[in-house]
């Protein structure tokens, strides 16, 4: 088979086309540019897509991980040859659930169909192998390039070293007869535990029939025994029911007496209260409440009464002040014109000082004119003048004295005090005791109006509570007596509504026994009845511990009943007996057959893992001698394809876990080439695909499996997608290989 062209709409990819030539491909492409998105689309167009995959921990499903990004439908063309017909293969996507679902095989250049190639069989029919198969040999990606077992795989190796047939797999027939193993007997379960169970189950019914049969004989007896302290039990309750009659009964007569009791009491109290003319209780209420009112304005009235005295009292402490005041008796325009304005002195003080000024002049004027001579009497007349001035001066002067003396006399006499401060301050405090006795005044006036108001409203409101109660109780004569014949009149109301409710009550009773109260038996010849023994409670709990006893009794004989039953008669008990050991003894005969079979199985498989492990073991060792230079000798391969390889010289075998990542890889690789060259059909030459599969390689090691793939071409395609420039540089001068540079497809935005 070859493939010629691609066209995917996968993953990344959108609508773009991939040309292909016979032998070998190198397809060079960076990282992220859909090189391992071509390797699924590919294996999508031979095989579909798994519907049925599921995303796993850090793995996608195909049918996720390559959903077109561009959010359009998948789909996808392949064109191919096999044979001597050119096909075109198309799939594509018409239910979401189904991606690529809609597969179509035509002629190339034609539109007709390819007969009996579907979307299911597509990639088996043109390869050969199925898709399983095709995975673990041909198609190697980076990180797997791994040999897996697998049962596909197996049965192609066994068509090849047996009859050719592919229809039986070792896993597959191992896995049925194990199946079948297990249904017979697995640890503790399958057939043969069951049966064994069933049959010693049998055995202990055989055993325990006996004790059964002997414990329901002694349960009946037993039962018989309760069941005649059950009708005595009932028959005592019988006549407890009889005796409660009986007092219900006589509780009914009590409690019509006590109810036609209540009712005359009622009626009693309503006649005296209609006789008393009593008020009803809103009346009452509405008194009672305007005799609280008035309590409360009366109180009001005294506290306003001694707000009153207060006020008077306070007065006269102000007139008391104003009194003692040096003032007192003058308005405060009075008080401070007279400050102002103090009262002169009398002028009869100044006599004496001007006597004495005149006898001094004399005396100076005489001794004056003794002593100067005649002869100056101009000087005689200046000193004259002088002294004169002098003693007018001094006369000034005592008379200015003597006044101010005179007024400091005065302003003390009046006010205490001479000095002018001490005066204004008097003046001050004259003002303001005039200003308190003003208020003082005002607060008597005011509360001297609202206490005659308050007590004029007492004698109001007094006045009609006590003509209203009088009209009922003409022996009220102030408000206590008032208010006593009020709440006496509210005691009958309530005593009144208290009997009646009671008499209602005990009529609501007596009509409630009397429709529980049976009717009495007329049976005058029946003997009286006598009290109980015990009560009813006690009769009727020993009862019920009687009837659970029964009831446990009765529930173990028919736990005994159907155990019986169930278990059968002997004989067929012993017939299940014979025909289970009968049939532990077939399924054990099979279970030995299958343990032969299987062992017989897995020295058959040994055999041919022994005949085709050699063949494969031999050319994986070729074709891994060619890749490492010759560094290795042998490879070596177990039953589940397990690798191990033999250094040049050594002789040993060494593990594949022993070698480095890059030689496993060339093993694993060595391997899958050598499973291509055996397993595959020749005739169909399977394409085999690489993805990255040498990137761990050296560059020597790198050439000698380029070399290798390069002559492996020649009988088959190859598709070696890449992401180092080696690969082309080794073959940029061989015009066999077709090598090509992909770039990255534009995105979607």
């Amino acid at each position: 088979m070859l493939i010629r062209r691609m066209t995917a709409t996968f993953g990344k990819l959108r609508e773009q086309t991939l040309e292909l030539q016979d032998g070998l491909n190198i397809l060079q492409a960076p990282n992220e540019t859909g090189k391992s998105t071509w390797c699924a689309f590919l294996l999508a167009m031979l095989y579909g897509v798994n519907t049925k995959e599921r995303d796993r921990a850090g793995v996608l499903a195909d049918k996720n991980r390559f959903a077109p990004w561009s959010g359009v439908a998948m789909s996808g063309r392949l064109d191919c040859r096999t044979g001597e017909d050119a096909l075109s293969l198309c799939r594509v996507t018409r239910r979401q659930t189904a991606p690529m679902g809609d597969f179509q095989a035509l002629y190339a250049g034609t539109t007709d169909p390819v007969p009996g190639l579907t979307g299911t069989n597509c990639g088996e029919t043109l390869l050969g192998v199925s898709r399983e198969v095709y995975a673990r040999s041909a198609f190697i990606r980076q990180g797997g390039v791994a040999v897996t077992q697998d049962p596909g795989l197996e049965r192609r190796i066994a068509a090849l070293v047996t009859s050719g047939e592919e229809d039986t797999s070792y896993m597959e027939t191992v896995e049925i007869l194990k199946k079948q193993l297990n249904r017979r007997r697995h640890n503790k379960t399958g057939q043969l535990p069951a049966l064994e169970a069933e049959l010693q189950e049998t055995a202990a019914l055989l055993a325990s029939q006996a004790e059964l049969v002997r414990q329901r004989e002694n349960l009946l007896a037993r039962s018989a025994e309760l069941e005649a302290a059950e009708a005595s039990l009932k028959e005592e309750l019988s006549a407890l029911d009889r005796w409660a009659v009986h007092r219900k009964r006589l509780d009914l007569q009590k409690t019509e007496a006590a109810a036609v009791q209540a009712e005359e009491k009622a009626a009693a109290l309503r006649r005296r209260l209609e006789e008393e003319q009593i008020p009803e209780n809103d009346a009452t209420g509405r008194l009672r409440g305007a005799i609280v009112n008035l309590n409360t304005v009366r109180k009001s009235a005294e506290k306003a009464q001694a707000q009153y005295e207060s006020a008077k009292a306070a007065l006269a402490q102000a007139e008391e002040r104003l009194a003692a005041s040096p003032f007192a008796g003058q308005t405060a325009e009075e008080a401070l014109r007279s400050v102002q304005n103090p009262p002169p002195p009398s002028r009869k003080t100044d006599w004496p000082a001007v006597l004495t000024a005149l006898a001094g002049f004399a005396a100076a004027l005489a001794v004056l004119f003794t002593i100067l001579p005649h002869s100056a009497p101009y000087l005689a007349f200046g000193v004259s003048i002088l002294i004169v001035l002098l003693a007018c001066s001094a006369a000034a002067l005592i008379h200015r004295r003597n006044l101010g003396k005179a007024q400091q006399a005065i302003l003390t006499e009046l006010y205490g005090t001479a000095v002018p401060e001490e005066i204004e301050a008097l003046l001050g405090t004259y003002q303001t005791l005039l200003a308190d006795r003003d208020a003082a005044k005002q607060e008597v006036s005011a509360k001297s109006a609202a206490a005659q108001g308050l007590w004029q409203s007492v004698d109001v409101n007094a006045e009609g509570i006590l003509e209203e109660v009088r009209r009922f109780a003409p022996a009220a004569y102030d408000i206590p007596s008032a208010d006593a014949a009020l709440r006496a009149g509210a005691l009958l109301r309530r005593e009144l509504s208290e009997t009646e409710k009671a008499a209602r009550e005990a009529r609501l009773r007596a009509e409630l026994q009397a429709q529980q109260a049976p009717a009495p038996e007329e049976d005058p010849d029946a003997p009286p009845l006598l009290p109980p023994q015990r009560d009813q409670d006690a009769v009727t709990e020993e009862l019920e511990s009687l009837q659970a006893d029964l009831a446990a009794l009765r529930s173990n004989l028919d736990r005994i009943a159907g155990r019986l039953h169930a278990t059968g008669d002997p004989l067929a008990l012993q017939e299940a007996a014979g025909r289970l050991t009968e049939e532990i003894a077939v399924l054990e005969g099979e279970y030995a057959a299958i343990e032969l079979a299987m062992s017989t199985l897995a020295r058959a498989n040994t055999q041919l893992q022994g005949r085709f492990s050699p063949a494969l073991g031999q050319r994986a060792a070729e074709i891994f001698d060619q890749l490492t230079g010759g560094a290795y000798s042998g490879v070596a391969l177990d039953r589940t394809l397990r690798v191990s390889a033999e250094p040049a010289g050594t002789g040993v075998p060494r593990d594949v876990g022993y070698l480095s990542a890059g030689a496993a890889d060339q093993l694993y690789l060595a391997v899958r080439l050598a499973v291509c060259d055996l397993v595959l059909p020749q005739e169909n030459a399977v394409p085999i695909v690489l993805d990255d599969a040498l990137a761990s390689f050296d560059d020597a090691r790198c050439a000698a499996a380029l070399d290798y793939l390069r002559k492996e071409a020649e009988k088959r395609q190859i598709l070696l997608f890449t992401c180092h420039s080696r690969e082309a540089a080794h073959f940029q001068d061989d015009p066999a290989v077709s090598i090509q540079v992909l770039t990255a497809p534009a995105e979607e935005v």
